[in-house]
C-alpha cells in the first residue's frame, strides 16, 4: 500500500473515532457542544485526508462550494429562529438524501457513457450505486414533503386516496425492476441494448423513487412529525452509508452506519412514546377518524365553558406554591418565552419553591424540541424529568403551568377509547391540585384533536402570548 494511501485511511479510522465520541457526548446538554466540535473535526479531517489522498488537481469547484456552503450554512445558523429548527433539520435530510443519491447517479453515469477506467461493473458496485438511489430520492422527497408540513406550505392532515397502499406497492416493485434490469445489464448487453436506453431506465428509476418518497410521507399526519424527521435522518444516514459503498469509501461507509443506526433507535424512542409502532405511524395516521372529546359528540364548547384568569392570579397560585411543574410546549417555541420563562422560575425558586421542568418525548415538532429549547435559556439539566418521573406523584403537585404544549397533556390519550391519541402517554397534569394552561386560544394542537382539559374544573386558562403572559406573572410575582 503506497504512503499516500495508508495515511488517508489511517486519517479515516481517525475520523470514524471521532464521530463515535462526538456521538457519545451528544448524550447529555453539559457536553453536547463539545460533542458537535469532535464530530465537526473529524469530517474536516476526512474531507482534507479525501482530497490530499485522491490526489485531486482541480480546487476551483471544491473552493466555490466550500464557500457558498460556509455562507448558506452559517446564515441559516444565525437567523433561523428556533421555531424553524424542525423544518430546517428536515431540510437537511433531503439535502443529504439528494447529495448521496447525486453520487450513486454520478457513479452509474460514469459507467454508462464509457467515462469509467473499465466498462466492466462490479456486482456490489452496481447494487450500491441501485441502493443507493433508491434510498436517496425517497429520502430527498420525503425530507420535503415533511419540510412542507411542518413550514404549512402542504397540509397537516394525513392525505389518503383510494388504493393507496396497493399503488405504493405496485411502485414499490416496479421499482425494484428497474433496478434487477440495470443490476443485470452488462457492458455487452448494454451495447447490444443502447446506452440511451439504459439511462432512461436509470431517470425513470429516480423518478419513481421520488414519487415513492411522496406517497409514503404525505399520509402520515402532523402529529407523527417527530418520527418522521428521526426516520428521515436515517434514510439519509443509510443513504450516505451506500454512497461510501458505491465510492469504496470506509469513512461514509462508517458515518453513514452511525446516523442510520442512532436514527433508528430515536425513531423507536419517539414511537414508544406515543405507544405506537412505527408501521402504524407509517400506514396509519392523527386527526383522521372521529376520535372522542367533546367534538366527537357534537358539543360546542365555548369561552364560556372554560375558567379563564389573568396574570395576577397565577402569580398568587405559583408565589405560595410548594411544588410547581412547567411543561412547556411548542407554543413556548413559537413565542420565544424559554428565557422569560427561566426567570420566573428562578424567582419562584429564591421564594422556597420547588420547580420541575416535565418534557414530553415528543413535545414540539422534532425529537428533542423542548430540551434545545430550554438548554438555551440555561435551565439546569437536573430540573428536567421525564413524565415516567413525574406522573406517578402528580397528585401532590400544587400547580402545573402547562406553556404551550396541548396533545401531550390531553386526557383522552388515557380515557377516551375512541379518540385519535388513545394510548399515548401523556403528562397528566389533569391530576395535578390546579393547571393553569397558557395558550392563544382554545385551538386543538397539532393531532387536531380537542383537549377536554381545558374545560376540567381544576383546569385555568390564560390566554395570550406566553411571552407576555410570563412577563405580567413575573412582575406580579415580584410585587408579592
Amino acid at each position: 500500500m503506497e504512503t499516500r494511501v495508508l495515511i488517508m485511511q489511517l486519517a479515516y479510522l481517525l475520523s470514524a473515532v471521532l464521530f463515535i465520541l462526538g456521538l457519545k457526548r451528544l448524550s447529555h446538554p453539559d457536553t453536547a457542544r463539545g460533542g458537535n466540535r469532535l464530530a465537526a473535526i473529524g469530517m474536516l479531517l476526512a474531507i482534507v485526508a479525501t482530497l490530499i489522498g485522491e490526489q485531486i488537481l482541480t480546487w476551483q469547484w471544491i473552493i466555490a462550494g466550500l464557500l457558498i456552503g460556509t455562507v448558506i450554512g452559517g446564515f441559516m445558523a444565525r437567523f433561523v429562529k428556533m421555531t424553524a429548527m424542525p423544518q430546517m433539520v428536515g431540510l437537511f435530510n433531503g439535502l443529504g438524501g439528494l447529495a448521496s443519491g447525486l453520487v450513486a447517479a454520478a457513479e452509474f453515469l460514469r459507467y454508462s457513457m464509457g467515462v469509467a477506467e473499465t466498462a466492466h461493473v462490479p456486482l456490489d458496485g452496481s447494487i450500491s450505486i441501485m441502493i443507493g438511489t433508491l434510498i436517496g430520492a425517497v429520502t430527498f422527497s420525503g425530507s420535503l414533503i415533511a419540510f412542507g408540513k411542518l413550514q404549512g406550505i402542504v397540509t397537516e392532515k394525513a392525505v389518503k386516496f383510494p388504493a393507496q397502499q396497493f399503488l405504493n406497492a405496485v411502485l414499490f416493485l416496479g421499482i425494484l425492476a428497474a433496478m434487477a434490469y440495470l443490476i443485470l445489464m452488462t457492458p455487452d448487453a448494454i451495447a447490444a441494448t443502447d446506452t440511451g436506453t439504459v439511462n432512461i431506465v436509470y431517470y425513470a428509476l429516480w423518478g419513481g423513487a421520488m414519487l415513492l418518497g411522496v406517497l409514503l410521507v404525505i399520509p402520515i399526519g402532523g402529529a407523527d412529525m417527530p418520527v418522521v424527521v428521526s426516520l428521515l435522518n436515517s434514510y439519509s444516514g443509510l443513504a450516505a452509508s451506500a454512497a461510501g459503498f458505491v465510492l469504496n469509501n470506509n469513512v461514509l461507509i462508517i458515518s453513514g452506519a452511525l446516523v442510520g443506526a442512532s436514527g433508528l433507535i430515536l425513531t423507536r424512542i419517539m414511537c414508544k412514546a406515543m405507544n405506537r409502532s412505527l408501521t402504524n405511524v407509517i400506514f396509519g395516521s392523527f386527526g383522521q377518524t372521529t376520535g372522542g372529546g367533546p367534538r366527537a359528540t357534537g358539543e360546542k364548547r365555548t369561552m364560556a365553558d372554560v375558567n379563564d384568569v389573568q396574570a395576577d392570579d397565577v402569580a398568587m397560585l405559583l408565589a405560595y406554591a410548594k411544588q410547581v411543574v412547567i411543561v412547556p410546549g411548542y407554543g413556548l417555541a413559537v413565542a420565544q418565552a424559554q428565557h422569560k420563562l427561566r426567570e420566573l422560575c428562578d424567582n419562584l425558586e429564591g421564594r422556597g419553591v420547588n420547580v420541575k421542568y416535565v418534557v414530553h418525548p415528543v413535545a414540539g415538532r422534532m425529537p428533542g424540541h423542548m430540551n434545545v429549547l430550554l438548554a438555551e435559556a440555561n435551565v439546569p439539566y437536573n430540573q428536567l424529568y421525564e413524565p415516567d418521573d413525574v406522573n406517578p406523584d402528580i397528585t401532590n403537585i400544587d400547580v402545573c403551568l402547562v406553556v404551550g404544549a396541548n396533545d401531550v397533556v390531553n386526557p383522552a390519550a388515557r380515557d377516551e377509547p375512541a379518540s385519535d391519541l388513545y394510548g399515548m402517554p401523556i403528562i397528566e397534569v389533569d391530576r395535578a391540585k390546579h393547571c393553569v394552561v397558557m395558550k392563544r386560544s382554545l385551538n386543538p394542537g397539532f393531532a387536531g384533536v380537542d383537549n377536554e382539559l381545558f374545560y376540567l374544573r381544576n383546569t385555568m386558562m390564560l390566554f395570550g402570548d406566553a411571552a407576555d403572559s410570563i412577563g405580567r406573572i413575573l412582575e406580579e410575582v415580584k410585587q408579592l
